[in-house]
């Protein structure tokens, strides 16, 4: 298992990139801790798979360093930084069994065969494999041989990490929850250090202890679910987590607080000083349709919106108000009582993010 640092961290396709939007990936300094279960969660087209094979070795960056427990491993192979590499389409030898797909890296480092019996036979269990052991490769569902994938790496003691490109894309839906349980069990029994690439949020945050949020090849976040949920530090990250994500709106500062329309929002004093002194293009306030407080009777300290449609999805409602011209998403409990025409609602201080230039405005206590 290894900690992996990447420092100064930069890719571009291009031979002579001439500014930012040349690079795939934007520079980062970034860290790994060894043994920590990560998800590398993002879009389409982010940078993800890019930064993988950068890690993997896979792919040599334009600029920076990527550093094994403090080693640069910039011109090491994948083979010599010991990395194991599950992606999106299983790779097996479809002509070997099971068990020989399972040995091949270990026969490889000249293992002893008692050896690597028990080695496969352990792996073999853990992954509900060892009745499958004598079956040839081809033979095996998309979800078997991705286990396959999976255990190939697994059975090395010597690998400083596993990384996960988007490995259940061809998994049924109804397998994938089994597979996600699997690989988190693994984790905590093997304790190795594990990168999980995925665009899929409910995957990121049943597998990983921390998730790294990407957008147009940067880092924009790196927390837990929670932190991601609760505070989220860039626009992105509330818009692309939660269903739905975060109501945005573009607002003016005001004295008092912001406004867009004829509403006005009132902030912090703290808050309306960082407002201030900070310089930006746009100013955006971000509440969470969770967050959004529906009163039961017409109040008149609140504010008031147009109710435009109302969805019900089963265990909850979203509910689509207009507030001067904003769309607003609240979600409600399915047993909450609906409001007709015209809603009173409130946005709970501690819940209202405000963001300069699309980044969070942070207040020191």
């Amino acid at each position: 298992m290894a900690q992996i640092c990447l420092q100064h961290l930069a890719h571009s396709y291009s031979p002579t990139p001439n500014g930012p939007e040349d690079y795939a990936i934007r520079e980062m300094n970034h860290t790994w801790e060894q043994g920590g279960a990560y998800a590398l969660l993002g879009p389409s087209g982010c940078g993800k798979s890019t930064l993988l094979n950068i890690i993997s070795g896979l792919l040599s960056p334009s600029e920076g360093q990527v550093l094994f427990d403090g080693r640069i491993v910039n011109e090491l192979t994948p083979e010599r930084r010991n990395i194991a590499q599950v992606f999106q389409f299983p790779v097996v030898y479809d002509t070997m069994t099971v068990f020989d797909n399972l040995a091949f890296p270990l026969r490889n480092q000249g293992m002893a065969e008692a050896q690597v019996r028990t080695k496969v036979q352990e792996i073999a269990e853990v992954l509900d494999l060892t009745p499958l052991l004598g079956r040839k490769a081809r033979n095996l569902s998309a979800d078997e041989k991705q286990k396959v994938s999976m255990g190939r790496g697994l059975v090395r003691d010597d690998v400083s990490a596993i990384l996960f490109d988007e490995p259940l894309t061809v998994i049924d839906p109804h397998l994938k929850w089994k597979l996600r349980r699997k690989l988190k069990q693994i984790h905590e029994q093997f304790n190795i250090t594990m990168v999980y690439v995925t665009h899929d949020q409910l995957e990121a945050s049943t597998f990983a202890d921390k998730i790294a949020v990407m957008y147009g090849g940067q880092i924009v976040q790196f927390g837990t679910p929670r932190q991601l949920f609760e505070r989220p530090s860039h626009t992105f990250v509330g818009y692309f987590i939660g269903s739905p994500g975060m109501n945005l709106i573009e607002v003016r500062a005001e004295p008092g607080g912001v406004g867009f329309a004829g509403t006005h929002l009132a902030l912090p004093e703290a808050l309306q000083r960082r407002i201030g002194e900070t310089a930006y293009k746009t100013l955006k306030v971000g509440i969470r349709p969770e967050f959004i407080h529906l009163w039961d009777e017409p109040c008149d300290d609140a504010l008031q919106a147009g109710v435009l449609h109302v969805e019900d999805l089963g265990t909850y409602k979203v509910l689509t108000l207009d507030l001067d011209g904003a769309v607003l998403k609240v979600r409600l409990a399915e047993d909450k009582p609906l409001p007709e025409g015209r809603a009173s609602i409130s946005f709970p201080a501690q819940w209202l993010m405000v963001y300069a230039d699309d980044y969070l405005l942070q207040v020191q206590p």
